[in-house]
């Protein structure tokens, strides 16, 4: 599973992984997000603007709260990888328990499929039509472990406990209300959101590989849980990793994620392959890694 299956297993570990740092926005309680009210006068358009404001960003910071309650949902997502002219689209669609960041998905790109489980901070792939190392049919890769190496606290994936950190990154004037639009055939309230990388936790090493700022969109619906999230960064060389066989890494690479939620309280059923099949690759993205994201 080297080559151009890593490189898909790659950007589908980023995109599990990363969600949950960017959906990651919980924390004190709010109230639920409106348009505001009209009223007359300067001074009372500013306070009914501020309100509506400091609602928008209350709904944002729990939003990931009140998607959690659900405990289980299933989610689609496309990454779109840009570098040196060239774009690679991964789509991804399964199920996800929020309590404890198990998932099992499916994943396309460049025309190759894998199927993929998270368990337990574990990822586990088995690409259709390939082995992995010594003939097994899954690879796995211990996200806790590559978490630590990069200074990052392995218990924060997958884990909403831990979400309220992020809170903490967003304020009022980092939240705008878009307007109302209908995801999957629900209605929802779409809100721009500007996280100040500095921050999170890890950011300074985060502001040196995507910059300062971490724009992102997301869609709430009347319970104030998340329908979609659209992110866009991107990466500098220096964050990009090892460098591939036979070329050199791109000096930037931009990245899209687009992950939509639907049929909230699904059953996940996320078992690790049974240990005979499995080779462990950890070792290996950790060389391949150096420095990753």
């Amino acid at each position: 599973m080297r080559g151009k299956g890593m490189k898909v297993g790659a950007i589908a570990v980023a995109a599990v992984t990363g969600s949950v740092v960017l959906t990651g926005c919980g924390g004190d309680g709010g109230s639920d997000s409106d348009s505001g009210s009209k009223k007359n006068g300067a001074s009372a358009s500013a306070s009914s603007g501020a309100g509506a404001r400091e609602e928008g960003t209350a709904a944002v910071r729990t939003a990931y709260d009140r998607t959690a309650e659900a405990e289980t949902a299933r989610m689609e997502i496309e990454v779109k990888a840009a570098a040196d002219g060239k774009t690679v689209t991964s789509t991804g669609q399964g199920t996800l328990d929020m309590a404890d960041g198990d998932s099992v998905m499916t994943v396309t790109a460049e025309g190759q499929r894998l199927e993929q489980r998270v368990v337990d901070q574990v990822l586990y792939q088995k690409m259709e039509g390939q082995k992995a190392p010594g003939g097994k049919s899954w690879a796995k890769i211990d996200l806790g472990k590559v978490a630590e190496k990069q200074g990052v606290n392995p218990q924060q994936i997958g884990d909403p406990a831990q979400s309220a950190a992020y809170a903490k990154a967003i304020t009022d004037k980092d939240v705008t209300e878009v307007g109302t639009e209908k995801v999957d055939g629900v209605d929802t309230t779409r809100y721009k959101v500007t996280v100040d990388v500095a921050e999170l936790p890890g950011g300074a090493q985060l502001r040196r590989q995507i910059g300062p700022t971490l724009p992102m969109e997301v869609w709430l619906d009347d319970q104030g849980r998340l329908r979609r999230q659209q992110v866009d960064m991107t990466v500098k060389a220096s964050a990009a990793g090892g460098q591939p066989e036979g070329g050199t890494a791109p000096q930037q690479v931009k990245v899209s994620t687009l992950m939509e939620f639907s049929d909230f309280g699904t059953e996940v059923d996320a078992e690790a392959p049974p240990a005979q099949q499995v080779a462990d690759m950890t070792d290996e993205a950790l060389r391949g890694g150096q420095g990753r994201s």
